[in-house]
């Protein structure tokens, strides 16, 4: 997917933008209840964002899924280019490597563009939840890992690695996240995470982009656990 906007929304507003990747599984298993809490909790996130003018004009948000195959949903770029939240449907499999690949390769595009046009970034996020094991490309799903890694042991990446409900394939997630454990949401909580992510993202907006993000642990209480 191109970002219709690239270049052009960089060289109108400079403003240090904080590039999120949300990264989310639609396989089959996400079918009825699932899903739909997981469509209204992104556009909760949505909404949060555009009601804080400085997330507004800072926080790009991107949407990569997994279900049958991994698809981009949204590019980066701010919600005032894309005010309206993607729906999703729930169906196939559970390609996360191809997924996660997919979203890190989008970030690298966009860290060239900040770059050409002098546009500063706060670390990138990515969010990455499931509700079970991938079965995917074994090899896609090895090189996401190790990009990943790299990425924040090179501090280049935050990684917040969620599991949706007790299939969720946690150690796959650890796999991912050398630094942050990851969390299992609390039933499917999924309106009071996307409000923790839109807080915390408004609170990195108003902060200067050398500052390291540290996670509160009692902020998560209301829809997660460790």
């Amino acid at each position: 997917m191109a970002n219709i906007f690239g270049l052009e929304d960089l060289e109108n507003n400079p403003t240090t933008r904080i590039p999120v990747i949300l990264c989310a599984d639609v396989s089959g298993s996400m079918s009825g209840l699932p899903i739909h809490e997981l469509n209204e909790g992104v556009r909760t996130l949505y909404d949060s964002i555009k009601g804080d003018t400085t997330a507004y004009c800072a926080a790009e948000i991107a949407v990569v899924t997994f279900g049958g195959d991994a698809k981009t949903h949204s590019y980066f770029t701010p919600l005032y280019n894309q005010p309206y939240a993607p729906n999703f449907t729930a169906d196939g499999g559970t390609p996360m490597g191809e997924a996660v690949n997919m979203a890190l390769d989008m970030l690298e595009r966009r860290k060239n563009e900040y770059k050409r046009c002098g546009v500063t970034y706060y670390q990138p996020w990515l969010i990455l939840m499931t509700d079970g094991q991938p079965n995917g490309s074994a090899t896609e799903l090895q090189r996401a890992k190790l990009r990943t890694v790299e990425l924040v042991n090179s501090r280049k990446l935050t990684v917040f690695p969620i599991g949706i409900g007790r299939s969720a394939d946690m150690n796959t997630l650890a796999d991912f996240s050398p630094v942050y454990k990851p969390m299992r949401l609390k039933g499917l909580n999924f309106t009071e995470f996307f409000k923790w992510l839109s807080m915390s993202v408004a609170s990195v907006a108003k902060s200067r982009p050398d500052e390291l993000f540290s996670l509160d642990l009692n902020s998560i209480k209301s829809w997660g656990e460790l």
